[in-house]
């Protein structure tokens, strides 16, 4: 089983069972369709067709959500700079003359010095003048415009006029049994909710894309309410700034792992192989860095549904993914010690960084324990316990540790050593009831098998518990 997962976008050049079944084998994970394009007939073929090839493989479909796009043109312009460029909200035009929008308001929130861009970000216009139903505009860049291109308005506020449709495609999905549901353009938990209200249960599972300024704002929440999340790195960086975007991206992982949400990164993670065989050195760089910053999934769009190569691709990412990840956990491995001893004191130094622990209690034979814990240099004073008197001496060496001889057997049938030594130290008056205690202690003692166990113990329960009594 593969670390990092493949998520690859089923289109027409994919469409059929040899391809997805290809597709499987060279490496994908989860099987991705776009809501924003073909009808309900052909997703609910291709769902089907998915199950019957592989009826383990996950699916994933994107809502249209509220998302600008060009029409279906039959005249595709390849436009220069400085280029005249007629958008309309009028439906009907096919790129000759003009260009008709998905969404039939949006013309209301355009003036005069608007900035407006398409396909990720790759093609940018000013706006020069609206009338009536024509935005018109100037080309500031290079390029064809394509049909069913996103159109981003920057910090305009887009009218939506697809939440009928959304909820067809959520009812939809729901009844088809897809898994997850990628929701557009997510800025605040209100919109998790309302996709909730109408799943109306635990499933499918909502993942929110991560696209614009306000998702990012709210990212720290969203993350908290969503099943995962999805960076659309076109659509953030178009719909915010390019210079940010890996800093965007960096955050946003890292927010997502501290509440334990899977992210899928997407866009142009391998742009160039729609067209040729190999990708780019950066692509390969991307990815790579996409793995090392803690991605669960990477995702393929255009290479795969309308790609001259989605095979290879696929295989591609796979490669690059599982080489990575196998050598960052190669590394973890050889940074994490060799030793479940080891990995113990590592583990205690973690919980007393973000537990608030008072005092640390090692119980030790040779005093490897408190050695090992010492080296940590944690703010937690140790209190190292072992029933040789030469070693509990010792220990008053180690940074930041009392040694502590206690006359106690360290049984190697049962735990009951551990409260015993603990009653020990509060008699003694080295343990006090406010203190929130960590133990590491020896739980059944043989050689190799020095740090096996840890507990954590409020003192003041622990006494009223065992019904500790003061000695008067």
């Amino acid at each position: 089983m593969s670390r990092v997962k493949v998520v690859a976008t089923i289109g027409p050049r994919t469409a059929d069972r040899k391809s997805i079944r290809a597709l499987i084998d060279a490496g994908m994970d989860v099987a991705r369709l776009n809501g924003s394009h073909a009808n309900f007939d052909w997703h609910s073929n291709m769902i089907d067709l998915i199950r019957l090839v592989s009826p383990n493989t996950p699916i994933l479909i994107d809502l249209p959500g509220s998302k600008v796009r060009t029409a279906l043109l039959t005249h595709e312009p390849v436009l220069a700079i400085g280029d005249r460029v007629v958008f309309t909200t009028e439906p009907g035009h096919d790129g000759n003359g003009k260009i008709s929008l998905n969404n039939e308001r949006v013309h209301e929130q355009l003036s005069p010095g608007d900035k407006i861009s398409a396909d990720d970000g790759m093609l940018r216009f000013e706006v020069e003048e609206v009338f009536g139903r024509d935005i018109i505009c100037r080309s500031r860049t290079a390029g064809q415009l394509g049909s069913r291109k996103g159109i981003n308005l920057g910090a305009v506020a887009i009218p939506s006029n697809s939440d009928g449709r959304d909820r067809e495609m959520i009812e939809f999905a729901k009844k088809k049994g897809v898994d997850f549901i990628g929701v557009s353009f997510v800025d605040s938990v209100a919109k998790i909710h309302a996709v909730r209200e109408v799943i109306g249960g635990p499933t499918p599972f909502v993942l929110s894309k991560i696209e614009n300024m306000g998702g990012m704002d709210n990212v720290e929440a969203l993350a908290m309410e969503s099943d995962a999340l999805m960076i659309d790195r076109g659509d953030l960086s178009a719909e915010t700034n390019l210079e940010s975007i890996a800093l965007f991206q960096k955050r946003i992982l890292n927010v997502a792992r501290d509440v334990g949400k899977p992210v899928v990164v997407a866009t142009e993670m391998l742009h160039s192989m729609i067209r040729s065989a190999q990708p780019t050195k950066a692509e390969v760089t991307d990815i790579s860095n996409a793995v090392l910053d803690g991605a669960a999934a990477l995702m393929l769009s255009g290479e795969t549904a309308i790609g001259d190569f989605p095979i290879q691709t696929v295989s591609m990412m796979r490669r690059i993914a599982d080489t990575v990840s196998e050598s960052q956990q190669n590394a973890l491995d050889e940074a994490g010690g060799t030793s479940v001893s080891e990995a113990m004191a590592d583990a205690v130094a973690l919980i007393c960084r973000q537990v608030p622990i008072t005092k640390i209690v090692a119980i030790t034979i040779s005093g490897y324990a408190a050695r090992r814990l010492a080296a940590a240099r944690l703010r937690q004073p140790i209190l190292a316990v072992s029933n040789d008197p030469l070693t509990a001496r010792s220990l008053n060496l180690l940074f930041g540790t009392e040694g502590v001889f206690l006359d106690v057997p360290f049984l190697k049938t049962s735990t009951d050593h551990i409260v015993t030594c603990l009653e020990h130290l509060w008699r003694m008056g080295k343990l006090v009831g406010e203190d929130l205690v960590l133990v590491n202690s020896v739980a059944y003692p043989r050689s190799g098998n020095r740090m096996n166990i840890i507990q954590t113990h409020g003192i003041e329960d622990l006494r009223c518990s065992q019904g500790w009594q003061d000695a008067t």
